[in-house]
């Protein structure tokens, strides 16, 4: 497989800052489909084109792989953009480059939330709220700047994940379908607690059995078989549509909607 790789053109420092400034865009497409894919596909393809130059090919396939759902936490998506910039610079199986991203998302985003959103900002805004309600300027002033300081920290943190990503180049070339696999496995787990996360879908109906006592089908039946097994029969059907019977994902959407206001309205859901 090595020598069918293409040689790819470098990305030099100018290119990761530039990637890192890029990832404010992040969430500028934000959607139910692809959730932040469009725009993070949008601060990818200015260093996908650089590495790919003139192979058109390998550049669309770059940019579809991209296109995928991705949902992650935006300070901490520069170090995961980086990591791949590395990867396709130095001609990754493409495989490889897929199976890290979606298995790393993930946890960046746990990761990247407790430091920026449970950690940094509620204690800053603790401390400066406590200047502002004295009547200092210091109060909103500080808040100010920490909040630019993270917004600019994009930048290192690129680099970050670039230099990361490089320097994991020869463990990766030695254990290529090992890391392809374990990827693939996080990846799936990942999505599966995604599944739970995202769907919701509790049955409220109940069983008049007496008429003191009543059993909770959602509760008493459905979670004692499987715990959110209805969000994943669902989420497996609505897949099965997508990919086997190729509906389109809008019909899907409003389809999801229709259901969940009918269901609701009859007090089922």
């Amino acid at each position: 497989m090595e020598s069918e790789k293409k040689a790819r053109n470098k990305l030099s420092r100018r290119d990761i800052t530039k990637l890192g400034l890029l990832s404010l865009f992040n969430q500028s497409g934000m959607n139910y489909q692809r959730m932040q894919a469009d725009g993070w596909t949008f601060a990818m393809i200015p260093s996908l084109k650089k590495v790919y130059g003139d192979d058109k090919k390998g550049l669309i396939e770059a940019v579809k792989s991209n296109l995928q759902f991705i949902n992650t936490n935006n300070y901490a998506a520069p170090l995961l953009m980086g990591l791949e910039a590395s990867l396709e610079e130095n001609g990754e199986e493409r495989s490889t480059i897929d199976g890290l991203r979606v298995a790393l998302f993930g946890p960046i985003a746990g990761i990247g939330d407790a430091i920026t959103w449970y950690t940094i900002l509620p204690i800053v805004a603790g401390v400066t709220a406590s200047f502002a309600k004295q009547g200092s300027i210091l109060g909103p002033l500080v808040f100010f700047i920490v909040y630019v300081a993270m917004f600019l920290a994009r930048i290192p943190i690129a680099h970050l994940g670039y230099s990361a990503g490089t320097k994991a180049i020869s463990k990766i070339h030695e254990n290529s379908a090992i890391v392809a696999h374990a990827a693939s496995v996080l990846g799936c787990t990942v999505i599966g607690g995604l599944i739970a996360t995202y769907v919701q879908i509790d049955v409220v109906t109940k069983i008049q059995v007496t008429s003191s006592h009543t059993i909770s089908i959602q509760k008493e039946f459905f979670d004692n078989i499987f715990p959110n097994i209805l969000p994943l029969g669902y989420t497996f059907l609505l897949y099965w549509l997508l990919k086997k019977k190729n509906v389109n994902p809008v019909t899907l959407i409003i389809l999801t909607f229709l259901l969940s206001i009918l269901f609701s309205w009859m007090g089922v859901l």
